[in-house]
């Protein structure tokens, strides 16, 4: 525990100086028209070479004449290029989850533009082991109407107990209401007629205790029961069973997890589903964001579409919904699926105009709820003279949020009055039957009628534009909206999305995310241009980025904080891991403070380092290293030895960082080899044993080169070194392995990408 708040103090330390001292020096590269010797300018040795013209250059803008009442000029910083595999290491870093054991390798030898290119084209590349995992969770590919009857809340559940509904006629359906219903009508016993909760009788410690003892036994007899029959025939029988019976079987904790993992890997699963379902809570709709998010962090970690599952989680939080949110429990699957994950890549314009006509954003920000003051909907129709003016009205969240959050940013330019016409320009933009699931609607009789005055344009109800002077104006129409209304909200869409605002909004938070918490203004600019260029073109963007001096640079390697998402993808990623129990990093990262999909305002997750920069996240991080390490996360299996030998059968990785191994030591596979603790965890190397105390240093280097790929501070391996020290002479080789990866893993290095 000392050297973990050791290690606490160091972290917190080095991420403040790390952060720091980029922002520091960001001023000063912002007016530098230097640019970083890219990867072709490099020697074949990897070794850091600057371009002659780069120092002419800069030596030519430090002569510029000082201009009488301007301010002094800033001193240029010429960037340090990085090499060729640091390049590699970067992209790993930004653009995937972290690389895996040996990637830099492969990307190196494959040649780091084709990568690029194969990752910027994810429908070419196959990933069968992720579909393998991804089959366990039907409702990613299911239909929302369908979630709804499958995983019911209590609008659902409510009709059925009332006898106003049927039961559902499949068998496995009808188990689930039966609970559901259930647990719905003991809620109902507890409340008197007026609504007013009744006195609970409440139970003592030793009677709880007691009736969570006789659960468990029953539900421990009820799995010897069904786990004595053919697998196909278990489900049916458990259907059978008396609901209070199902009810103590499903409850949280009743169930071991080994006889509850035993019967799990027989199910099939919709018979998983149905046990979800039939769990003691009222509301069984919780657990399409249990699939949702395990399926999540199945993609960071698995899939072969590294960047498509960057960019999906990049842009899922730029245009941010709350799972919790009314309808869009059922509604987060399918947005996130048909709208993000399609669009991620695509064009800024089309992914804009996807989440306008998404069910799941017009809940979230209750434009379904927005209705025009002068609409038919609010009672007025300028064609009758005695229609009477309701008082309904305009919600503004989407109208605001669509400026300040999604495009032109909170420095656009726009004014409360230009808020109140967008709003009233996206009148009628809704959602048909929200509550049982239905798609986007236009509304013309929620819709306000006539031209709106708004940001320097006036637009008809027909998506005519022109500028003019005003804005935010907007009056009653002299006619009623028709279906062709909807084109004034897309005309007004499109106006943003082809502003410069938003040009320079949606450059300056790629280049936050991919680059550094305070971006080189220079930088943002020329991205700025592209996406103006290339009409909001993505790929374009993320090619300019790439290519970019600053992002090739050394100021800006290894720099930014890994959010607890990807922190802990990299940790399984970077030890060539496969999560076994993904419902346990689901839990974990929500503990780290960052639930996924559950981000309630509409900014998201803030993705700088000072969110997380935090000693209890932190401690968190730490926790969690040394319990996957050692095999205590949730039964994950931990394998140290085979990436111990991942990293010796990668020579260049080994001794590459931190100053390299001992001379004296030999080939890192000879020095593990041949210290004691390590005999026999690299079996699959077959080299000479080397004695000599060496070999913990050996191996402490190469999984810093595996797992990190960045240097790593002498102050960082000193304090590994101490604690390595006080295990015993004769301690299990593979306990001391363990706890080197674990020191690694939460070294301040690993969090870093």
């Amino acid at each position: 525990m000392t050297l973990r708040i050791v290690l606490l103090g160091l972290v917190l330390g080095s991420l403040t100086v790390a952060v720091r001292g980029q922002e520091m020096a960001s001023a000063e590269r912002q007016m530098s028209p230097v640019r970083a010797a890219t990867p072709d300018m490099q020697e074949a040795d990897d070794t850091p070479q600057i371009d002659p013209a780069q120092q002419k250059a800069a030596k030519t803008f430090a002569q510029k004449p000082h201009v009488p009442g301007a301010h002094p000029p800033i001193k240029p910083v010429v960037l340090t290029p990085l090499t060729q595999r640091e390049r590699v290491q970067q992209m790993l870093d930004r653009f995937t989850f972290g690389g895996r054991p040996g990637e830099v390798d492969q990307v190196l030898a494959m040649g780091a533009d084709q990568w690029l290119s194969q990752q910027m084209s994810p429908e070419t590349i196959k990933d069968p082991a992720l579909d393998k995992r991804l089959a366990a969770y039907p409702t990613l590919t299911m239909p929302t109407t369908q979630m709804i009857t499958v995983f019911p809340d209590r609008a659902q559940i409510g009709p059925v107990a009332d006898g106003k509904v049927p039961y559902p006629a499949d068998p496995l359906l009808n188990a689930a209401y039966e609970v559901q219903v259930y647990k719905l009508l003991q809620e109902r016993d507890q409340k008197n007629p007026d609504g007013s909760v009744k006195p609970k009788v409440e139970l003592t410690d030793a009677e709880k205790a007691e009736r969570k003892k006789r659960d468990q036994a029953m539900a421990t007899r009820i799995a010897g029961d069904l786990l004595v029959l053919p697998k196909q025939q278990r489900m049916a029988a458990l259907i059978k069973m008396p609901v209070e019976d199902r009810i103590a079987f499903t409850g949280n904790g009743n169930l071991s997890g080994n006889l509850h993992d035993l019967l799990f890997a027989d199910f099939t699963p919709r018979e998983r589903e149905t046990f979800n379902a039939m769990s003691p809570q009222v509301n069984s709709s919780y657990n399409i964001g249990n699939e949702l998010a395990q399926a999540r962090i199945l993609r960071d970690v698995l899939s072969e579409r590294q960047l498509q599952e960057v960019m999906t989680d990049f842009w899922f939080n730029h245009f941010n919904v709350y799972i919790a949110k009314d309808s869009d429990e059922w509604y987060t699957t399918s947005y996130e699926r048909d709208v993000i994950r399609k669009n991620a890549l695509g064009n800024f314009r089309d992914l804009l105009m996807a989440t306008a006509k998404s069910p799941a954003m017009m809940v979230y920000l209750d434009n379904w709820l927005s209705i025009g003051p002068d609409s038919l909907a609010n009672g007025v129709n300028p064609q009758n003279p005695n229609s009477k003016k309701g008082n309904k009205g305009l919600n503004e969240n989407y109208g605001r949020e669509v400026m300040e959050l999604h495009t032109v940013g909170v420095n656009g330019g726009y004014t409360q009055s230009d808020v109140t016409a967008l709003s009233a320009i996206l009148t009628g933009w809704g959602v048909d039957r929200p509550n049982q699931g239905g798609p986007f609607l236009f509304d013309p009789k929620r819709h306000e009628p006539g031209p709106k005055t708004w940001f320097g344009y006036v637009i008809d109800d027909s998506g005519n534009v022109a500028k003019v002077s005003a804005s935010g104006t907007f009056g009653r129409g002299k006619t009623v909206a028709s279906d062709d209304s909807m084109k004034q909200g897309i005309a007004a869409l499109n106006i943003l999305a082809s502003s410069p605002k938003t040009a320079h909004f949606i450059s300056l938070l790629l280049a936050q995310h991919f680059v550094a918490d305070t971006p080189p203004p220079a930088l943002v600019d020329r991205l700025a241009k592209v996406y103006l260029s290339s009409n909001g073109d993505i790929k374009s963007l993320l090619r300019e980025l790439i290519a970019s001096p600053e992002f090739n640079s050394r100021q800006y390697f290894h720099n930014k904080v890994k959010t607890p998402v990807e922190f802990v993808a990299s940790a399984f990623r970077s030890t060539a891991t496969e999560p076994q129990n993904p419902g346990a990093l689901v839990n974990t990262i929500k503990t780290m403070g960052m639930p996924m999909y559950y981000a309630l305002p509409p900014t998201g997750y803030y993705l700088t380092a000072e969110q997380w920069m935090n000693s209890s996240a932190l401690v968190d991080r730490l926790n969690f290293a040394y319990q996957l390490t050692n095999g205590k996360f949730a039964n994950q299996k931990f394998d140290a030895p085979k990436l111990l030998a991942m990293g010796l059968l990668t020579p260049t990785r080994a001794g590459s960082f931190a100053g390299g191994a001992p001379k004296t030591a030999g080939t890192p596979a000879q020095a593990a080899h041949g210290d004691a603790r390590f005999v026999g965890v690299s079996a699959s190397v077959q080299t000479p044993a080397v004695a000599g105390p060496a070999g913990v240093e050996i191996v402490l280097r190469v999984l810093e080169g595996t797992m990190i790929g960045a240097p790593v501070s002498a102050k960082t391996n000193q304090l590994i070194d101490k604690q390595i020290d006080q295990q015993p002479a004769n301690a299990n080789s593979t306990d001391t392995l363990n706890l080197l990866t674990a020191l690694v893993m939460g070294a301040p290095e690993f969090q870093l990408r």
